[in-house]
């Protein structure tokens, strides 16, 4: 038995010793080591689909992006700011005609509405007294000019273009003046034209600043100076531009941010009559808050109609499922850029468990470096202001004076990326995901990604009115001047 083993032993050396060296022997070797790298191929595949299995945001259930698609570029496309006036554009005269001007609305409608009104004392040729900002509106603001704004830095950098004043001389503090309600979206014949009011007053008082330009068809050098108004002449107070840059810098140290608009903000619900997603007696609630406020026009509004047109503001959860669908990491850090959100917690939990790293002003620094802001609703919008414009990616989850101010303002600044969510077509996707029809996945990633493909702040002419509008009605129809200021304000050159 034990030579019957020693020979088996032997053959098997023998044999495998005379494989090595035949030809044919280095072909069944390749075989054998093919077999060898299909085996191995195998079983790390196997670990990979249990590695999905066990975390489903892994592989083939996590939308990868790159991150230029995610931040965009800071090479703003080419283009550059151009404000300078053109050879034609002459000094202001020392006229002793004066314009008054109350403001009126929130922080940014009252700031385009000043720069509109600039640009009208230009077509007028007459002095501007600063402005009185509005007291009565919904937020009960007592700020003054200065409180808000730089007015000393105001009135210098305006000095190339108008003649601006603190007060009116003593002499017409009691004068008659000219009480004149403008035309909205008039053009620069129309206040040329209206300058015959001064024939018989030498003050003429504005109630309302708002949208009292076109946004199209004025001579270039007053659009330009609209622009600078805005973005230049329009600089905050010094101590709200301290605070909002160490707010910005608070942001920066902890990487990329998102300024997120979240207009989830009782006023704006009531206003719109969105109640999706509220309780019976929170959507009671917003009813009679609109009933009562007088200068709403719109009483009865339907809700589901309102959502799936398009008209509501985003919900916390619907801004979750967007920013996850276009790729954005859970680890994403999100500056909330809004007043007191309806619902508190109940609602911005759905928001925090997408993206836990949601932070607000008062998370950032401490609270007696805020305190004296917070009370004054204009002032604690201009930090928000701030960080807005400055972040890496700004996101308003509806359209209104605030989305349009700092979209057009990053578009001035270099396209800085903007996303503006397409909420009708999310609202379709949002139902399917309700319905179950669709997961949140890969799926719903590229549809979301292919909706928003041309919705991100890069360059374009602005908007004229929609087809089939007509009239004076046309213009309310028409893209914010302040809202895409190319291409009076924004140039490819570098010459400006």
């Amino acid at each position: 038995m034990a030579g019957n083993g020693r020979d088996r032993r032997l053959h098997a050396r023998t044999t495998l010793a005379s494989f090595r060296f035949r030809p044919s022997s280095a072909f069944f070797l390749s075989i054998l080591l093919l077999l060898a790298i299909f085996t191995g191929a195998l079983f790390l595949s196997q670990r990979q689909i249990s590695a999905v299995d066990r975390d489903p945001f892994s592989h083939a259930n996590h939308f990868q992006v790159s991150e230029e698609k995610l931040w965009g570029s800071s090479l703003g496309y080419g283009y550059h700011p151009c404000v300078k006036p053109t050879s034609k554009y002459s000094a202001p005269q020392d006229w002793v005609r004066y314009i008054t001007v109350k403001s009126n609305g929130g922080l940014n409608q009252m700031r385009t509405g000043i720069s509109d009104m600039v640009a009208v004392a230009r077509l007028m040729n007459a002095t501007l007294v600063i402005p009185q900002l509005d007291k009565r509106s919904f937020w009960q603001d007592t700020s003054t000019f200065e409180d808000i704004f730089d007015e000393a830095y105001f009135i210098e950098t305006l000095k190339g273009d108008i003649r601006v004043v603190k007060e009116l001389p003593k002499e017409l503090e009691s004068a008659p003046r000219a009480r004149k309600h403008f035309t909205s979206w008039s053009g620069s014949a129309y206040y040329e034209e209206m300058a015959r009011l001064f024939k018989d007053n030498k003050v003429i008082h504005v109630p309302k600043s708002d949208s009292r330009l076109a946004n199209n068809d004025l001579p270039l050098d007053i659009q330009r100076l609209r622009c600078r108004t805005l973005y230049q002449a329009l600089r905050f107070a010094s101590p709200i531009e301290t605070l909002g840059k160490k707010l910005v810098a608070q942001l920066r140290s902890k990487g990329r941010y998102i300024a997120l608009h979240l207009r989830y903000e009782k006023d704006m619900l009531s206003f719109t009559g969105c109640t999706y997603g509220l309780t019976n007696q929170e959507a009671e609630e917003l009813k009679v808050m609109r009933e009562n406020t007088n200068h709403w026009k719109m009483k009865g509004i339907n809700s589901t109609e309102q959502r799936i047109g398009g008209f509501c503001p985003l919900t916390p959860k619907e801004v979750g499922i967007f920013l996850k669908a276009l790729g954005y990491p859970k680890s994403t850090w999100i500056y909330l850029a809004a007043g007191e959100i309806y619902g508190g917690d109940v609602y911005l939990s759905d928001l925090r468990s997408y993206f836990p790293n949601l932070v607000t002003k008062e998370m950032l620094v401490q609270k007696k470096e805020l305190q004296k802001f917070m009370k004054h609703a204009s002032q604690a919008a201009a930090l928000d202001y701030i960080i807005s414009v400055e972040s890496d990616v700004f996101v308003p989850s509806y359209t209104g004076n605030m989305a349009r101010a700092v979209e057009g303002h990053r578009r001035f600044l270099g396209h800085r990326k903007t996303i503006t969510p397409d909420r009708k077509g999310l609202v379709e996707l949002f139902d399917l995901i309700e319905k179950g029809e669709i997961e949140e996945g890969p799926q719903l990633s590229s549809l979301v990604s292919q909706m928003h493909k041309y919705r991100q702040g890069t360059p374009r002419k602005r908007y004229g009115s929609l087809p089939g509008s007509k009239g004076r009605a046309r213009l309310r129809t028409e893209e914010s001047f302040y809202e895409n200021p190319l291409p009076e304000c924004i140039c490819l050159t570098k010459n400006h």
